[in-house]
């Protein structure tokens, strides 16, 4: 079935700040606007879609305090993907955003292999009037969970939500906060991990902490609730980076419970992926302004390993 893209080119401006002097302006947009790659970005500088100070610029030009930049974004082509009638859990929803619990288990947006059964496919049957932000594959995904991470997420519906929201993610106006069942006891109350994260040397397909090729990276955690080998923790992301809260838990010897990648190989609990929620999300409406706060419960299968260690803390005492 092919998206039918009823929506008009959409455009944005702002101001420059002297913190901004001399960084390449392909490079301060793609910190700026984080769901339009720096690929995409550079193609809308070379068809004149993206100008400073009214002129048409170069992607290597040196940005500078006070210009203004204007960002089109043209209406978007149509796309060839699948609508497909797949149950959602809608917890919230109008004609700008949607906001979902999304499943453990269910891929965010099509990628090689996998073109049927994500969260774009179910979107598409159910909204029929996504946002094209950032190409044709990624329909209305402002920003994405693993696909074994369950929990809150949301989806615009036009380019004007979607780019408001984008920037609310990138500038942590917009608040995620995670649970998370650890292996072991943290003794801390709470910390803040402070490590770079890039693309493991042996393995690509993975992150780790590094200070090559690497991105800043910080996350907040408290503890919650200390069992005999294992921790339910809050998490916070100050950065938004790819795996950042597995790999961060991993890095100081705590990794996520049941994660493939980067816990033990011995699985003691039965998850099929990480024990890892999106449990809260709290944004400014991109039209109206509202603060909002959506929450997801605890999926079935981290509250039954709750359980059953709540239940083992009250044998050994």
């Amino acid at each position: 079935m092919e998206q039918n893209e009823k929506a008009s080119s959409s455009t944005s401006n702002f101001i420059a700040t002297a913190e901004d002097k001399d960084i390449r302006l392909d490079v301060l947009l793609a910190g700026r606007f984080g769901e339009l790659s720096r690929s995409h970005l550079q193609k809308l500088i070379a068809d004149g879609l993206i100008t400073v100070n009214g002129k048409q610029a170069k992607a290597n030009y040196k940005t500078q305090a006070n210009d203004t930049i204007t960002v089109t974004i043209p209406e978007a082509k149509p796309v060839e993907i699948l609508a497909e009638n797949i149950p959602l859990d809608v917890l919230y929803e109008d004609k700008d955003i949607i906001v979902i619990n999304k499943p453990r288990g269910m891929v965010v947006h099509p990628a090689v292999g996998n073109y049927q059964g994500t969260l774009v496919n179910a979107l598409l049957d159910h909204c029929q009037d996504l946002s094209g932000i950032n190409g044709e594959i990624r329909p209305g995904i402002v920003h994405r969970l693993d696909k074994d991470t369950s929990g809150v997420m949301v989806a615009a519906k036009n380019d004007h939500a979607h780019l408001t929201l984008a920037e609310q993610i990138k500038t942590r106006t917009a608040s995620r906060k995670y649970l998370a069942i650890v292996h072991g006891n943290i003794a801390e109350e709470q910390g803040i991990i402070n490590a770079p994260l890039g693309r493991h040397s042996a393995d690509r397909k993975k992150m780790a902490v590094t200070f090559s090729n690497s991105k800043e990276a910080i996350t907040r955690f408290r503890v919650i609730e200390r069992f005999i080998n294992f921790t339910l923790v809050e998490c916070k992301l100050q950065t938004g980076r790819t795996h950042q809260i597995r790999v961060h838990m991993q890095y100081i010897g705590h990794p996520v419970v049941g994660d493939p990648k980067y816990g033990p190989e011995k699985k003691q609990f039965a998850i099929k992926g990480q024990a890892l929620h999106s449990a809260e999300l709290s944004l400014k409406h991109p039209i109206t302004g509202e603060d909002m706060l959506f929450t997801a419960p605890l999926p079935a299968d981290m509250t039954t390993i709750l359980n059953r260690l709540q239940a083992s803390r009250r044998k050994e005492i």
